[in-house]
């Protein structure tokens, strides 16, 4: 027995040390990421400002999440920089004397085609040109999405062996009817009879789009590619008849000799010799080496921008919507409240702009969210200034601003509502062999089980109130937007607009992005200069790292290694948040 302890402490002793080791190890790794992250980089004269975008960009910077990605051995920090900071970076280096151009490495992009921020990056990239400064891009293979935005450079090159890769737009929705039917699983849905454009539920009892469904998708798309094809039109001076010839026979994607041919690309060059363009438009071809900053480096010391007593609140909103507390990539009820309440309260905060980038989510909280942009729009200017997606409950909470600014490509609408209650009841008897009993105290104690169907009474009733939310939805929008009630149940009915469209209908006031916003809302208030505060207020960097789980970053590297498919992972994390009634919209475009 002695001899048993003895072993066992040791066993103990050791294991215990080989933890702490690995504990100190992973927190040296971190801390180190820290400290490379900090350091701060002089702008020297002549400087680049180097974008690469490979990564799936935030609406807002945040230096709490480190930038950092487990790569299966340690962990990597990337150039994380939020749509605020390549903004205001691309803005500032118009100013910077110490900034000569930039150049932009678009071999990947975290980003789609059909994104309002390629467009919102895209004009001030040609903003920016109008500085005499040069825009170069460069990629070894262009997706199309890659391409849409290097059209805003002076000159566009590619790898002699690369692919430019121009095929149009498409969208796919992943059904799981038939998967649901393998498990005895049945999804009992409850929308009102005339929302036949809420497609968020037709994958569980459709095997394919609904005509009502394709008929909204077919509208969009065109819309977007059309507003695409013109921006390439505009900036290469190559006519849309064309585009669309090359992209239907995917000629470009596997001959760059014709896209060089056609006049999509510049030059078709070695990484050398896009070098050598580089010095030859910083130094006049000498031989010298180049300063590159990257974006998140850049943003520590750019030029102020914003200065002035007065403020500008910018609230961002950014995600699905649910109860509560919200993260980076959710807004929480809650937490989103409270942050516009902070911006009402603050006496230098003159006028609001709230950035909305979201699909939607529940009812409750996007009501919570609307009643503070309501009492907030009664005290200071508040405008909304839409990004990829503010549909459905994204819309919602956007209805009660003074002013909207939508981008052509932002996914707007949505308007409709519905519930989903599963009823696990075969899974459970068939599949798992588990039966269920049960004792209640009153007629529907049993209200919201899925180890049975709802009886036929609480269908009724919740029928009764998803029907009742849509009125209110619809009626909402009537007052806020000054729409007769009818016109907008005949364009909402769940269907997705793009922004184009939104604004001939009147969901919108102004097609521009957040810069448009930022200075209608300046004028709304009389400033003729100001500064920014940013809402929520985001934590202390160790604070953040005590509280982020290990899991938090696998979910970022695993987006990360998925690429574009990440869409497919994101869908089931959007379902895990359903509960109680939604405005939701989950539309997925591929390019």
């Amino acid at each position: 027995m002695k001899s048993f302890f003895k072993t066992f402490f040791a066993s103990f002793l050791g294991s215990a040390m080989l933890l702490v080791v690995l504990i100190i190890l992973l927190f040296s790794s971190i801390i180190s990421s820290i400290a490379s992250s900090e350091q701060t980089v002089k702008v020297k004269p002549k400087s680049i400002l180097y974008m690469t975008l490979d990564y799936e960009i935030p609406e807002r910077s945040n230096e709490n999440d480190l930038g950092l990605v487990f790569n299966g051995s340690s962990f990597k920090t990337t150039d994380n920089a939020g749509m605020n900071d390549i903004l205001n970076n691309i803005k500032a280096a118009a100013i910077d004397p110490n900034i000569s151009g930039i150049f932009i490495e678009l071999s990947s992009l975290g980003i789609s085609a059909a994104s309002a921020n390629i467009e919102e990056i895209r004009k001030e990239l040609i903003k920016f040109r109008e500085s005499g400064k040069f825009v170069v891009s460069y990629s070894e293979a262009y997706s199309q999405s890659a391409y849409y935005l290097a059209t805003a450079s002076d000159e566009i090159y590619l790898f002699p062996d690369g692919m430019l890769d121009i095929h149009g737009m498409a969208t796919q929705n992943m059904f799981y009817k038939h998967l649901l039917d393998k498990l005895d699983i049945e999804m009992q849905i409850i929308r009102p009879a005339n929302n036949k454009f809420k497609s968020a539920v037709e994958p569980y009892f459709l095997d394919k789009m609904s005509d009502a469904n394709r008929e909204q998708n077919e509208v969009l798309l065109n819309s977007m590619w059309e507003n695409i094809c013109n921006d390439i039109s505009v900036a290469r001076n190559i006519d849309v008849a064309t585009i669309n010839s090359l992209a239907d026979d995917l000629i470009l994607a596997f001959n760059p000799e014709v896209a060089l041919e056609k006049h999509f690309v510049d030059g078709l060059l070695y990484r050398d010799e896009i070098i050598a363009k580089l010095q030859q438009h910083v130094y006049g071809g000498e031989d010298k080496k180049l300063n590159l900053i990257k974006n998140m480096q850049y943003a520590k010391v750019r030029p102020e921008l914003y200065e002035g007593d007065g403020k500008i609140g910018v609230v961002y909103a950014s995600g699905q919507i649910v109860d509560g507390e919200g993260d980076d990539t959710t807004i929480g009820g809650e937490s989103l409240s409270k942050a516009i309440r902070e911006a009402r309260n603050d006496k230098k905060v003159k006028a609001i702009v709230m950035r909305v980038n979201s699909p939607g989510g529940q009812v409750v909280a996007s009501e919570v969210i609307r009643r503070e942009v309501e009492l907030a729009a009664k005290e200071k200017p508040f405008i909304v200034s839409m990004g990829n997606y503010a549909a459905s409950g994204g819309y919602w909470i956007s209805s009660s601003s003074d002013y909207i600014f939508a981008d052509p490509t932002t996914l707007t609408g949505s308007i409709g509502v519905f519930a989903t209650v599963p009823n696990l009841k075969g899974f459970m008897n068939k599949k798992l062999g588990l039966t269920f009993d049960e004792v209640k105290t009153n007629e529907n104690s049993d209200y919201g089980s899925i180890t049975k169907p709802m009886s036929p009474y609480q269908l009724k009733t919740m029928q009764k109130y998803v029907t009742e939310t849509y009125d209110d939805f619809i009626t909402l929008v009537s007052t806020e937007r000054n729409l007769r009630k009818t016109f907008v149940d005949s364009i909402a009915q769940g269907r997705v607009w793009s922004g184009s469209d939104a604004i001939e209908l009147g969901l919108v006031d102004e097609l521009g992005g957040m810069g448009e916003a930022i200075a209608y809302a300046a004028k709304q208030a009389g400033l003729e200069s100001y500064s920014i505060k940013e809402f929520p207020k985001q934590e202390d960097i160790f604070e953040s790292l005590f509280k982020t789980e290990t899991q938090d970053y696998y979910v970022k590297t695993l987006k990360n290694k998925l690429g574009d498919k990440a869409q497919y992972f994101e869908a089931f994390e959007m379902i895990n948040n359903i509960e109680g009634a939604q405005a939701l919209m989950p539309l997925y475009l591929y390019n």
